[in-house]
């Protein structure tokens, strides 16, 4: 009879293959043994009857705002709200914390900032601006998960964007030393232009900042990026994709042997341009809400594996920064990592995506991208990171469930679907019914190898067109995914 730390019984577990009702069992955080009525004992026994038990979230693009920013934010509230949203790893952003992560020192400082205050596991983002490329080598040895790079204004004083020749000579410095570079792509001169001509002539209403940053600007920039990329050799990933043209340019280079994936946000899955107008500046982001039939173009992309990774680019800011009828002059951020899945979930059921394409979507391929072998699946050898759901139940979302340290969301009120039970974080519990548990305990998580080639992709980044559905006899039994015509 095995002893372990933890046992998780009886839950209907999701695994890149399909759905089960059976146990997990945990030793010094690792899961050990998976299977029905496992025997032995445990120091803990969570009894995960009637909930499904997903692998714990991982989110490539949060922004903290830590140091320098903490009433923006913080580790302590910002993982906080990401664990009782059933997350276990995030990788925060350099920019929006002061100083930005630019060399080793800013990485130090990032990292006593999360010391004692984080609540999941953590990477950490370094930044590629202009006269920093002799400093990317000390954040590699820090253990930075790669460089962000933004292609226009990133809005930030001391986080420049990019010029094209920044760009090419970073990415060949990050290809040799086998990290990735992560871009913000929106072309500065359509967007700058259209904005600055925009605010002369009065015309500042949602609308128009809709206007000034059109689908081209994305998908140019995006196409640029790819071609830099492709020339330098480099690992590239673009970051919250807005358009299914930008997705296609990036699924048509792949297919050319560049080394290229893209994300995309829950908003952008769910809201709209319609939504930006009627909620004004909490919708506010760039790139900005599109029309719906822009989001219907994203959505085939992600339904057939163009897309494959979903992050949140939580970016919070204080409520004074929220407030205007100046639409350009208000912050342009949208707070969402603790409802990433809740937003998954609910639009799933309409798009016909099982649960491990779901799991795949919010764990799975960010971390088989990123080189986060411990994390990402519900797999022996893997860490005990769980996030144990119900995935029936169905609730508009209230401001007072958000955690975040100024809880103000586009999807307050909207309704949603599952309710995180508890979040395992490395096999004890990090979050349970709402709130944070225990002491925090994150950890700064390495990338343990060079990014999977987004040209060969991996198992958890390749669609499957076999998609696996519960049985009632909580086996697990294939069926066709949907065509696309069905989707249109």
């Amino acid at each position: 009879m095995s002893a372990f730390d933890l046992l998780v019984r009886g839950g209907h577990v999701v695994t890149a293959t399909g759905v089960a009702r059976v146990d997990v069992a945990v030793l010094d955080g690792i899961v050990v043994e998976i299977g029905p009525e496992l025997p032995g004992t445990a120091g803990e026994e969570v009894d995960a009857a009637g909930l499904h038990v997903l692998p714990g979230l991982v989110d490539p693009h949060v922004h903290l705002n830590d140091p320098g920013r903490r009433d923006w934010e913080g580790f302590a509230s910002g993982t906080a709200a990401f664990a009782v949203g059933g997350g276990t790893c995030l990788f925060d952003m350099p920019l929006n914390a002061h100083p930005p992560t630019l060399d080793g020192a800013s990485f130090d400082r990032k990292l006593e900032a999360a010391a004692g205050a984080a609540h999941v596991d953590f990477c950490l983002w370094g930044g590629l601006v202009p006269g920093d490329l002799d400093r990317l080598d000390d954040l590699a040895e820090r253990g930075a998960v790669g460089f962000k790079a933004f292609m226009c204004a990133s809005g930030i004083d001391d986080f420049e964007a990019a010029d094209d020749l920044t760009l090419l000579e970073g990415m060949r410095r990050a290809a040799a030393l086998g990290l990735p570079v992560a871009v913000h792509a929106e072309n500065d001169a359509i967007t700058r232009g259209l904005a600055a001509r925009a605010v002369a002539a009065g015309r500042t209403a949602v609308a128009d900042y809709l206007g000034s940053r059109p689908a081209v600007a994305e998908i140019e920039a995006v196409a640029r990026a790819v071609a830099l990329a492709g020339e330098a050799g480099c690992s590239l990933h673009i970051v919250h994709v807005s358009t299914g043209a930008a997705a296609a340019v990036v699924a048509e280079a792949r297919a050319r042997g560049v080394d290229v994936t893209c994300e995309t946000c829950p908003h952008y899955l769910a809201l709209t341009a319609e939504d930006a107008e009627r909620l004004g500046a909490v919708a506010k982001c760039a790139p900005p809400l599109r029309p719906a039939t822009e989001q219907e173009a994203l959505w085939r992309r992600v339904l057939d594996g163009d897309v494959a990774i979903v992050a949140s680019d939580h970016s919070p800011a204080p409520p004074a920064l929220k407030r205007g009828e100046d639409a350009f002059s208000v912050w342009g951020g949208i707070s969402g990592c603790q409802t990433t899945l809740r937003v998954v979930l609910a639009e799933s059921e309409a798009r016909g995506l099982t649960l491990p394409r779901v799991a795949s979507l919010t764990a799975a391929s960010a971390a088989e991208r990123f080189g986060i072998a411990g994390k990402g699946v519900v797999a022996v050898g893997r860490d005990a990171d769980l996030a144990l759901v119900d995935v029936a139940y169905e609730a508009a979302l209230g401001a007072g469930e958000l955690l975040y340290r100024h809880p103000h969301s586009p999807f307050v009120g909207r309704r949603l679907r599952g309710r995180v039970v508890r979040t395992i974080l490395r096999g004890q519990t990090a979050a349970a019914e709402g709130r944070a548990v225990g002491a925090p305990r994150g950890r700064l998580v390495r990338p343990e190898r060079r990014p999977a080639p987004g040209h060969g992709l991996p198992a958890a980044l390749r669609p499957d067109r076999m998609a696996m559905v519960e049985t009632g006899q909580g086996q697990v039994a294939p069926r066709l995914a949907r065509d696309e015509e069905e989707i249109r």
